[in-house]
C-alpha cells in the first residue's frame, strides 16, 4: 500500500526585493531569494511531496500569473493561494485575468492581506462581502489572513458567502508568546468562525506567534490542542509557513514540532485536508 501523499498547505517563495523585507530589521535573516531549488531541499529533507505556493505580499496580480506559470513547471506545487484587493476597482479585470491564464487549473484560492488594514471590523463590510461573492465565483477557497481581533468579522463574512470555502491562516495568529492569557483570548474570538461548517484552518505559522528564541513544543501544544477541539483533522491543516518559519525554526524542526505536539503524522491535517479543502486533484 502507498504511503499517504504529505502536503505543505502553506508556503512561500519570494526575491530579496519584496518590500515588507526591508521594513523591519528583525526580518534581515530571511532578506533574501528563496527559490524553488531551496523548497525543493527542504521537501525532501522534511519528508513533504506536495504544497500550495502563497502570494507573499508583493501586492501585485503580477506575482500570482508569475506563481501560477511556476506551478504548472514545478511538479511539486500542486496549487497557488494568489493575490486579490477586495477593494481594488479593478477586481473584476483581476479575477479575469487569473480565470483566463492557461494555467487558471493550478489557482485554488485567493486572499488580501487584511492583517495589515486597521479596521478589525473590515471583512464585515457590505462592500467586502460583495466582493468575495465574487471571488466565490471564480476560486473555491479564500484565505483568511487576519489578526485575533479580524476574527469575529472573518465569522460573520464565513456566514455571510456560505458557497466560499474561508481557510484561516496561521490560526488566527493566537499570541503564543503571552502563554495562557495568549489562548484565552484567541480561543473566545476564533470560536464562532470554527463553528462555520465552510472554514477550515492551517496549522501554520505558529512558531513566528511564539518566542523565536525559546519556543518549545510544549508551548504549540494548547493551541494546537485547541484547534483540533474547536475543527477537528478534517477542517485542519499542516503548513510550514516557509520561508518566514526561519525566523525561529528550520522547515523539518517546524513539521517535527507539529508531529511531536500531535502524537503521530495525522493523515488528515498532513494531507487529506488540503487534497480535499483546495481541491488539489492530480494537478
Amino acid at each position: 500500500m502507498n504511503a499517504p501523499v504529505v502536503i505543505d498547505a502553506h508556503h512561500h517563495l519570494w526575491t530579496a526585493d519584496y518590500a515588507w523585507l526591508a521594513s523591519r530589521p528583525e526580518f534581515a535573516p530571511i532578506r533574501r531569494d528563496y527559490g524553488v531549488e531551496d523548497l525543493r531541499a527542504n521537501l525532501k529533507a522534511a519528508g513533504v511531496d506536495r504544497t500550495v505556493l502563497v502570494e507573499a505580499d508583493w501586492g501585485h496580480p503580477s506575482e500570482t500569473v508569475e506563481f501560477l506559470h511556476l506551478a504548472g513547471a514545478v511538479d511539486e506545487i500542486a496549487g497557488v493561494v494568489g493575490h486579490i484587493d477586495l477593494l481594488s476597482p479593478h477586481l473584476g479585470h483581476t479575477l479575469a485575468r487569473y480565470a483566463n491564464h492557461p494555467r487558471v487549473r493550478f489557482l485554488v484560492g485567493l486572499r488580501d492581506q487584511v492583517q495589515a488594514r486597521p479596521e478589525p471590523d473590515f471583512l464585515a463590510r457590505a462592500d467586502v462581502i460583495a466582493a468575495l461573492k465574487t471571488v466565490a465565483a471564480t476560486v473555491p477557497t479564500f484565505d483568511l489572513v487576519v489578526r485575533v481581533d479580524q476574527l469575529p468579522a472573518a465569522a460573520k463574512a464565513a456566514a455571510a458567502v456560505p458557497e466560499l470555502r474561508f481557510v484561516l491562516d496561521h490560526l488566527g495568529k493566537p499570541s503564543i508568546r503571552d502563554g495562557q492569557a495568549g489562548l484565552r483570548a484567541w480561543r473566545e474570538a476564533v470560536t464562532p468562525l470554527a463553528k462555520r461548517p465552510n472554514v477550515t484552518a492551517k496549522l501554520s505559522g505558529l512558531v513566528t506567534e511564539a518566542d523565536w528564541q525559546r519556543w518549545t513544543p510544549a508551548d504549540l501544544r494548547p493551541f494546537v490542542q485547541d484547534a483540533l477541539e474547536l475543527f477537528g483533522p478534517d477542517r485542519l491543516m499542516f503548513g510550514s509557513d516557509w520561508p518566514v518559519c526561519e525566523l525561529a525554526a528550520t522547515y523539518t524542526r517546524v513539521k517535527e514540532a507539529l508531529t511531536e505536539v500531535l502524537g503521530r503524522v495525522d493523515a488528515d491535517v498532513f494531507g487529506g485536508t488540503a487534497a480535499r479543502t483546495y481541491q488539489l486533484g492530480d494537478s
